[in-house]
């Protein structure tokens, strides 16, 4: 059963490929470099995440934590190669972000059937369907 379904009309970005060094506490004197260093993402993931929540209503009363099927197609702009499995976790992360998944745990989000990674040059996208999960029986 569909519980929910989101369109988000911009190319699917991921989080691992745009990822940048950045730092906190005091300089060194010598190198200027910062004390402490960690890696956060990117401009272009956090630009995306932006503009990618006012698409992603309505949200539940509650963010949604019994177990799911999780169903994308990721409508690439160009041909390039694209990790499938980055752009699910990208994807999982921001519907977390959103409020939408309680969490993205394999408790909760139990599988990703029916995933693409497709073209479209003229209308790249990101089309999300959340699926009650319902066990198999063989």
């Amino acid at each position: 059963m569909l519980l929910q379904s989101y369109r988000i009309p911009f190319d699917p970005r991921t989080k691992k490929n745009h990822q940048m060094i950045a730092g906190s506490g005091p300089r060194c004197p010598y190198c200027g470099k910062f004390k402490k260093l960690f890696v956060r993402q990117g401009k272009a993931n956090q630009e995306y995440t932006i503009k990618a929540f006012p698409h992603l209503r309505p949200k539940p009363e509650q963010p949604i934590d019994t177990p799911v099927r999780i169903c994308y197609r990721f409508y690439m702009a160009t041909r390039r190669r694209v990790d499938g499995l980055n752009l699910c976790a990208a994807a999982d992360d921001l519907l977390v972000e959103a409020g939408i998944l309680k969490d993205d745990n394999s408790a909760i989000v139990k599988s990703h059937d029916g995933t693409r990674v497709l073209y479209d040059k003229q209308n790249p996208r990101t089309e999300i369907y959340i699926y009650q999960w319902e066990e198999d029986t063989p």
